[in-house]
């Protein structure tokens, strides 16, 4: 399991390349909403859930899972230099885990990610 404790920082540019790792964990009706990847780290937002996807070893045929349920955040921020289409900061404070960083680098769905995470922690 990836450590997510204390303030993790990551950096995501788009890359749909991670979609297709994650599909047979989607539940029904479960669909990706963007996909991004922070060096050896991939983070997929889905309609229910972030997954963080921890490329391992030398070849990166190893591949950690770890699935984060929207329910779990407590409150979100949202920084934009702009607009919302491009350089977007989001802050989630976890249960359990303490706050993570995203800082989107060029184009993201960050909009549909913030409404589907205001939804499930407004409605919850």
């Amino acid at each position: 399991m990836i450590n997510l404790e204390n303030s993790v920082f990551l950096k995501l540019k788009e890359d749909h390349s991670y979609e297709e790792k994650v599909e047979v964990l989607l539940l029904n009706g479960e669909r990706v909403l963007g996909s991004y990847n922070s060096g050896k780290v991939g983070i997929v937002f889905t309609s229910l859930r972030f997954m963080v996807l921890n490329v391992q070893g030398m070849r990166g045929k190893k591949v950690d899972f770890t699935s984060l349920p929207y329910k779990e955040i407590d409150y979100y921020s949202i920084e934009v230099s702009g607009s919302f289409e491009k350089d977007v900061t989001l802050d989630l404070a976890v249960s359990g885990l303490g706050k993570i960083k995203f800082e989107f680098k060029g184009s993201s769905n960050i909009v549909e990610i913030v409404r589907y995470i205001s939804e499930i922690i407004m409605v919850t």
